[in-house]
């Protein structure tokens, strides 16, 4: 048997205390799930005398999760699919070309990550309502797929310059053009960026609160994130059905990065061993 080092058992001792930090609130959430308002507020940490079903049935129905979690997916998806496509092809021109004016478009982007997202409220507002955005989906798609784009392009560039230039004029050599490097050299060893840049900007998408609330007035058409201040009155908060809420719209997160977490690990792991 292996003896372990001071330095493994710290690790480790270390590794097991992170993840009962990160694991612990999930189990707080389902375990609130199936209680009432006095069970959460008398002792939230305790498990449930008489657990509470219909939480979840208030959840599906007066709330209209399922909806809910539809709208959500149909905004994460179509923010998530521009971000990748827009990113790739900017990126592969950032890394690839050598144009002069392509260092402060690069740097125009960047800035991009320093604005806070509440000073453009007004902003996005008076666009939304010039463009007849209000209220409608794809209004939202291009202010989410905006605000992720700096990062995408930040992400994908420096990935992208990873990657030998021998690739490229080997491909040249060949025959190839600017867009068959594109697609057929640098897109398939970009998986895992692409898998990174993809679960970050689905991730803010799905959950994104502020501009849903600014731009969107139809019930029918609300996020998950919209749809869990139903529960919310003017004199109280039902918060098991919250709760229950909160299990039920972090499920599709959970499914879709236990699919992708490999490729979104290699993504992020990518910059310390290319160059």
């Amino acid at each position: 048997m292996k003896k372990l080092k001071g330095a493994d058992i710290l690790f480790r001792v270390f590794a097991w205390l992170w993840a009962v930090v990160t694991l612990y609130p999930l189990l707080v959430t389902v375990l609130c799930s199936f209680k009432d308002n006095n069970g959460i507020y008398g002792n939230m940490f305790a498990i449930p005398k008489k657990w509470e079903i219909a939480n979840y049935k208030d959840a599906l129905l007066s709330a209209n999760m399922l909806r809910a979690i539809g709208n959500s997916l149909l905004l994460a998806i179509s923010t998530t699919i521009l971000v990748v496509i827009v990113g790739m092809l900017a990126s592969y021109i950032f890394a690839r070309m050598k144009y002069k004016f392509l260092t402060p478009c690069f740097m125009l982007f960047m800035l991009g990550v320093m604005i806070p997202i509440h000073t453009t409220v007004i902003p996005i507002s008076r666009i939304a309502a010039n463009l007849g955005g209000y209220d409608k989906y794809w209004m939202l798609v291009l202010v989410y797929t905006t605000f992720q784009l700096p990062q995408a392009i930040f992400l994908m560039t420096g990935y992208i310059r990873g990657v030998s230039r021998e690739l490229d004029e080997a491909a040249v050599i060949d025959g190839c053009s600017m867009t068959q490097i594109l697609f057929k050299i640098i897109l398939p060893v970009s998986k895992p960026i692409i898998a990174t840049v993809s679960i970050i900007s689905f991730v803010y998408a799905y959950s994104e609160l502020i501009f849903s609330v600014i731009l969107l007035s139809t019930p029918d058409k609300y996020p998950v994130s919209r749809s869990l201040m139903y529960f919310k009155g003017d004199f109280s908060v039902r918060m098991g059905p919250i709760f229950a809420s909160i299990v039920l719209a972090v499920l599709p997160l959970t499914i879709i990065y236990l699919m992708f977490h490999e490729k979104v690990q290699a993504g992020m792991l990518s910059g310390s061993v290319k160059g």
